[in-house]
């Protein structure tokens, strides 16, 4: 039986890191482009705000394949009115999971528009 490595990615530094916290520069790419994802990442996960006495929605978005990709969605997703944090779970070759926190109520169109601008599919 094969064990899949989980890397967590953080996108604004272009780090991979690792369980102990500790980062290195990340090289390679998807093959889709200039990004700096990692090829052998299975999963990453970002978030762009602190939630403080949120609810979250989560949200599968199949099409992501690596760090841009969740850079992306995290990016259009986030811009919507009232989000506070977007959390997105890589799963190349499937349904990523994006968790949406909000002081109110999400807007699923809104979240579909958002994803859909990324590029992307919600599920």
């Amino acid at each position: 039986m094969r064990l899949m490595e989980t890397t967590r990615t953080d996108l604004l530094t272009g780090a991979n890191v690792d369980a102990a916290g500790e980062s290195n520069l990340m090289g390679g790419c998807c093959g889709g482009g200039s990004c700096a994802c990692s090829s052998g990442a299975e999963s990453a996960a970002v978030t762009i705000a602190e939630p403080a006495s949120t609810t979250g929605t989560e949200f599968l978005v199949t099409g992501m394949t690596c760090g841009h990709c969740v850079s992306s969605v995290t990016e259009e997703v986030g811009a919507i009115d009232g989000v506070e944090s977007v959390e997105v779970v890589l799963k190349k070759g499937g349904a990523s999971r994006v968790t949406v926190s909000a002081a109110g109520p999400i807007d699923v169109d809104a979240v579909r528009a958002a994803v859909e601008e990324a590029g992307y599919q919600l599920a």
